[in-house]
């Protein structure tokens, strides 16, 4: 067991490098939903991302800084308007799904629900789904993109071929003008809302995604070869993005997050839409089972 949680966290520590995202503008005919028996939540028209890829790459050998590239959104995306709160997890503890809290993290309906790893979070999805009907999973990097607009900046930085350290200095000095030191777990609503409605997106809660880390190689030709995926580190985003070992709930603590570790480990889900077909197929399966 030792041994294994040694090699899970050497891949952590391997995994420091991450590549920015650039936002285009958005434009989005928000919508916000919320009941007792379901989180507020946010939809997204369809739209545009410039996006730069999660990972870490190389060309010819050489450190290479991420490709930017264009997306295209072609469903609008609903996703939670804010974190999952503290409360809220601490219904699915009670229910044996979820495991419980760290001492210290207030419960509260206004509190988000932090230093929780990205288990945790899939098992608050896997519980909310069977709870509410509906299909409720984290979001992908590119989502989580999308989803915060002009609240997340490109912080690309060109690689000197001569000194590659320089780019890591540059990225670790932008990242650490956040204050340090500002590491509670304030009530929604403190770090302001973007464009989409949605809150405190880039504060100091950052949200698990499932996105895993990935090394991806090019050589001088330019010809990409075979990437290596590791799913024991995901991406995790907030005022910068960072990677994180899964099993990780405390950042500062340990994981190796990439430049300047997250205060806060949170997370807030996307709500899968039914297609019609498959609605019409949950009603009829629902009303053969009654009358069987």
């Amino acid at each position: 067991m030792l041994i294994a949680f040694k090699l899970k966290l050497l891949l952590a520590c391997a995994a420091g490098l991450a590549g920015p995202i650039a936002m285009a503008p958005l434009v989005s005919d928000m919508a916000v939903h919320g009941t007792a028996a379901e989180p507020a939540i946010v939809r997204i028209a369809p739209g545009n991302v410039s996006y730069r890829e999660a990972g870490d790459f190389t060309r010819g050998g050489q450190q290479a800084e991420a490709p930017l590239r264009a997306m295209r959104f072609t469903r609008p995306l609903h996703i939670m308007r804010n974190q999952v709160s503290s409360s809220d997890y601490q219904l699915c503890v009670q229910d044996g799904a979820c495991r419980a809290l760290d001492r210290g993290v207030a419960v509260a309906i206004d509190r988000p629900a932090v230093q929780v790893n990205w288990h945790d979070a899939e098992a608050y999805a896997g519980w909310l789904s069977r709870k509410t009907g509906q299909t409720w999973r984290l979001p992908s990097d590119a989502e989580w993109a999308f989803a915060a607009g002009s609240r997340f900046k490109d912080d690309g930085a060109p690689v000197d071929r001569d000194n590659p350290s320089k780019r890591w200095i540059s990225r670790y000095e932008r990242e650490s003008e956040r204050d340090p030191f500002d590491t509670a777990a304030h009530p929604f609503g403190k770090f302001g809302v973007n464009e989409h409605g949605i809150e405190d997106l880039a504060g100091n809660v950052w949200e698990w995604t499932s996105t895993c880390f990935v090394r991806s190689r090019v050589d001088e030709a330019g010809h990409a070869g075979r990437a290596t995926v590791n799913c024991g580190v995901r991406v995790a985003e907030g005022a910068h993005r960072a990677y994180v070992t899964d099993f990780i709930r405390d950042a500062r603590a340990g994981g190796c997050a990439q430049g300047v570790p997250p205060a806060n480990l949170g997370f807030r889900l996307v709500r899968e839409e039914r297609t019609w077909m498959a609605n019409v197929s949950a009603r009829w399966g629902k009303a053969w089972a009654a009358r069987s």
